[in-house]
């Protein structure tokens, strides 16, 4: 399967998770709630992401799980073969748990460029202090798909990050 395209938007993923961790982590504000500083802050305003956190997180604590739940991904992403599962439920696990709700919304925020991600993970339980209000779910509703397409052989390492056959890249 060509999922060179799919690889391309975790990545940038990856990348804007960083970038809101350094957004946050510039407030000097470790113990202010995620949610209500990208609100108030201009440099968060773009991460609609924020906004399907547990409405109890704080900075400090969305930084350790933050880090819990993206480590395996630069390795993941580069493996051979895509593991689609591990990318999804380590997010699930280690930045939505007990916040069912935030992690619908997440999943389909991130279905608008990764149609597969986090389809066929298990439900999780909810956590009655991390119930998600009803405009945030609504912001991070279902979108467009992303394009993939068969690989004649999908053992070889092929397309982006490797240079195609013959390339001089």
């Amino acid at each position: 399967m060509d999922d060179r395209f799919d690889r391309r938007e975790l990545l940038l993923h990856l990348a804007d998770m960083l970038e809101a961790l350094s957004c946050l982590g510039r407030t000097g504000r470790p113990e202010a709630l995620v949610r209500q500083l990208a609100k108030e802050q201009d440099s968060l305003q773009g991460f609609e992401f924020l906004r399907t956190v547990s409405p109890k997180m704080t900075v400090a604590e969305f930084s350790a799980r933050v880090a819990s739940a993206f480590f395996l991904w630069p390795k993941e992403l580069l493996d051979t073969e895509l593991n689609r599962n591990a990318l999804a439920s380590t997010v699930q696990h280690d930045l939505f748990d007990g916040n069912p709700d935030g992690w619908k919304a997440y999943a389909a925020h991130m279905q608008k460029k990764v149609k597969w991600f986090g389809a066929g993970l298990p439900k999780i339980k909810e956590d009655a202090s991390t119930k998600l209000t009803p405009d945030a779910a609504e912001e991070a509703g279902p979108g467009k798909t992303a394009l993939a397409s068969d690989w004649d052989a999908p053992e070889e390492k092929r397309g982006w990050p490797w240079p195609q056959p013959g390339s001089t890249s």
